[in-house]
């Protein structure tokens, strides 16, 4: 069973993501059934009441544990980064079972100091393994699903495309999952999936991105604290 806070956050989620993605909303509604909840924090006096605004500030600059980075450096530009003298997996590089956008989603709206970044990806509502085994050789990946399977699953004849780099169009950007989707608007993502990193570096999508995480907070911070969760935004 889902504890009721649990309940009540997703279908928050659910309704402030209403015209989000439907895989975004799958994955923001994935707040369920801990068997071991979170404590519930004790909300200070200015995070009360419907009407404030959130500073989300104290979101983009605090660090994420083992990276060394802050979360405005992780999420601008937007690409993966590796640090290789820190513990490898998400946001420090990427591995194939890595619970992404729950780790996404905690480092941009909780307090890292009380909420580590795999809160949201201990909930035990994600499949507790891919459906069949990955490899441990090159290519990595399962097996293909259907019938009959491929003949080569040895990774050894695969004919890699050897086109030039113009040669390829970008249509979306996901070096750090949930930015191009839930924290640039409508208007603003062709522009934004057109641009590079280094837009990005100069600071170009900053004011898109605090303004949709200053909504969202504002929209959802009350929902953390009723979850038992401690969200970083703050009440001005």
């Amino acid at each position: 069973m889902i504890p009721a806070r649990f309940k009540s956050l997703r279908r928050r989620f659910n309704r402030v993501f209403a015209a989000a993605p439907l895989a975004l909303v799958l994955a923001l509604a994935g707040c369920g059934d801990g068997s071991a909840p979170p404590p519930t924090p004790t909300p200070s006096a200015t995070a009360t009441g419907t009407a404030a605004t959130f500073d989300v500030t104290p979101c983009l600059n605090q660090t994420i544990p083992g990276t060394g980075l802050t979360v405005a450096q992780a999420v601008v530009p937007d690409m993966i980064k590796l640090n290789l003298n820190a513990p490898s997996g998400f946001p420090n590089g990427r591995t194939l079972t890595d619970p992404v956008i729950d780790i996404t989603l905690a480092v941009i709206f909780l307090n890292l100091s009380k909420n580590p970044p795999g809160t949201l990806a201990a909930l035990p509502l994600n499949p507790p393994a891919n459906d069949l085994p990955f490899k441990t050789t090159f290519p990595y990946l399962a097996d293909p699903q259907g019938s009959p399977p491929r003949a080569d699953t040895t990774g050894t004849s695969f004919n890699f495309r050897t086109d030039p780099e113009s040669a390829y169009v970008r249509v979306d950007r996901m070096g750090m999952p949930a930015v191009a989707t839930a924290l640039i608007g409508a208007p603003m993502k062709n522009a934004y999936n057109d641009a590079s990193p280094a837009d990005d570096a100069t600071g170009k999508f900053v004011p898109e991105i605090t303004a949709h995480l200053t909504g969202l907070a504002t929209a959802l911070n009350l929902d953390f604290y009723g979850a038992g969760l401690s969200p970083c935004a703050v009440a001005k």
